[in-house]
């Protein structure tokens, strides 16, 4: 019988329930303690009613749209059905089990794709497709993939870059060697963050079982590359970008701001910001270390639920998801705007069944980052849903 194990997942920064990260300071690795934090918007329930009435549709919606092989979406992108299979199993901790037969043939399908090399993808995008698949198999918790899991581990750890022609690109996590064009052989943010969120599950799983902790990544490293990540007063002068954050350093899909007395400065954006917190969460950086802060602060005063700021509707439910995990790991239960206190974790949970489709899906109108792929929308909105439940 499979046991439950708490640990770090998409789903949220944990799996366990109800949970806030308690920075520890821990150079060789992050370590978390968890404290019951609950954020209560909704004295009379009825929210969060709603809420398990929109999780249970977009589950039976979800289920339904698994393939043959037990693939969800596109069988060459393995983080599409580990996606829907960590949204299917969060929503069994605190509802109706999802099928039994769905989830083994989504994890054999996930089993299906794991490499010689250590990796669990198809072609392309190897660390990408391998850190989701290992949050899912990790959350599933079966014996049989205890192998699998150090292999994948391994192959994590040893896409982290040395020795770069562009030193500032060093320490960081791009999409992988197998498959990608020359372009796209570079570190980036949001690899980086799945690939620490994945090995961070990983010490969890081994802390909780009394394993020995396998030490494979260079934390030290992949901090600093995540702080050449951030816009400070020293690479950009535009106040308002300032504890922001961009896609890898030099580049932000997001653009560039005209600076007032000639030149350009780099733009910072919704997503990365958050991954950007979550990477300093996950690298257990303190919780007063003026990044942190920097980052905190630039979140709160760019806070909206209209767009992903500096892309629009670009990435719109990815945004939302990880606003969700990094307000939730942070302890923020309010957040001021105008002068106007605003319970973030409701308005998010309002926004989401408002934009829920009668059959159970969710999709956004715009494109960017296969957001009009319904499969990977739903299980972004499952997800955040599931995180925010327990706080209302």
């Amino acid at each position: 019988m499979r046991s439950r194990v708490i640990g770090c997942c998409l789903g949220g920064l944990l799996l366990g329930g109800s949970v806030a990260s308690v920075w520890a300071g821990n150079s060789a690795g992050p370590v978390v303690k968890q404290t019951t934090a609950p954020f209560v918007t909704d004295a009379n329930g009825s929210l969060q009613m709603e809420v398990d009435r929109a999780i249970s549709r977009g589950v039976k919606w979800l289920e339904a749209q698994q393939k043959d092989n037990g693939a969800w979406s596109d069988p060459q992108h393995p983080a599409l059905s580990a996606l829907a299979l960590l949204a299917l199993e969060r929503a069994g901790a605190s509802g109706p089990a999802p099928n039994p037969a769905v989830l083994e043939s989504g994890y054999a399908f996930l089993r299906s794709r794991a490499k010689p090399d250590g990796g669990i993808y198809s072609e392309g995008l190897s660390n990408y497709n391998t850190a989701l698949c290992v949050l899912a198999l990790l959350r599933h918790n079966d014996a049989q993939d205890e192998l699998l899991l150090r292999n994948a581990q391994g192959f994590l750890s040893q896409q982290q870059a040395r020795n770069m022609i562009r030193p500032e690109l060093n320490g960081g996590i791009g999409y992988g060697p197998t498959g990608v064009s020359p372009k796209r052989q570079h570190p980036d943010l949001d690899n980086t963050l799945v690939s620490l969120e994945a090995l961070r599950a990983c010490q969890q799983m081994a802390l909780a079982r009394e394993q020995p902790q396998s030490q494979t990544l260079d934390w030290q490293a992949a901090i600093a590359f995540v702080s050449r990540c951030q816009n400070t007063t020293a690479n950009n002068p535009v106040s308002s970008e300032v504890g922001g954050f961009v896609y890898y350093p030099g580049f932000s899909n997001a653009g560039e701001i005209e600076l007032p007395g000639g030149g350009k400065a780099l733009r910072s954006s919704g997503t990365m910001s958050y991954a950007g917190l979550l990477s300093f969460i996950y690298a257990d950086l303190p919780k007063d270390d003026v990044r942190v802060v920097a980052a905190l602060e630039w979140l709160k005063q760019h806070f909206t639920l209209d767009e992903n700021p500096g892309l629009g509707r670009q990435g719109l439910f990815y945004y939302f998801h990880l606003m969700a995990k990094a307000l939730c790991a942070s302890g923020v239960s309010q957040i001021t705007v105008d002068g106007r206190s605003i319970p973030w974790a409701r308005e998010l949970a309002l926004r989401l069944i408002n934009q829920q489709d009668g059959s159970g899906l969710w999709l956004n109108d715009t494109g960017r980052w296969m957001e009009k792929d319904p499969v990977l929308v739903t299980s972004y909105a499952l997800l955040t849903l599931e995180l925010l439940r327990e706080r209302l």
